[in-house]
């Protein structure tokens, strides 16, 4: 699985960061997400669906390779 993030539909909330940090994180000027984990590991599936559920801005994916 690999994980797409549109940064410029982020809003800055934050909720990604709180469901996976290993793979999200936020950047210090502008709260914007970034991704740490491009494909991050099975175990951390979870937290990265989560986080795809509960985008504000729906700007996480979460898609078969």
């Amino acid at each position: 699985m690999r994980v797409e993030l549109d940064e410029p539909k982020c809003v800055a909330a934050g909720q990604c960061v709180m469901a996976s940090p290993e793979v999200f994180d936020q950047r210090d000027d502008d709260g914007v997400a970034i991704l740490l984990e491009e494909q991050p590991a099975d175990e951390l599936l979870d937290g990265v669906r989560e986080a795809v559920a509960i985008c504000p801005a729906a700007a996480i994916r979460l898609v078969d390779q």
